[in-house]
């Protein structure tokens, strides 16, 4: 099983148990799990747009580690 698939189902699991709770805090844990995660894949998505080689990585996970950190940041987690 590739990365990316344990990644999505590791993420889906926690959102199904999380969303079952009543707990106001793990519903909050949920979304911001979710939230930064995808905050991550789309910053990496854009930063994987510019540059070449080593360079396209280096933007790409730049990418990820900002739109991780705004959304976390924007969702006060």
């Amino acid at each position: 099983m590739n990365s990316k698939l344990k990644l999505a189902s590791l993420a889906a699991l926690i959102a199904i148990t999380g969303a079952c709770s009543n707990n106001p805090a793990a519903q909050h844990e949920v979304a911001c799990v979710g939230g930064v995660l995808t905050g991550a894949v789309l910053g990496g998505a854009i930063g994987n747009r510019f540059g070449g080689g080593t360079g396209q990585t280096l933007a790409t996970a730049a990418g990820a580690f900002a739109g991780g950190a705004a959304t976390g940041t924007a969702l006060n987690c």
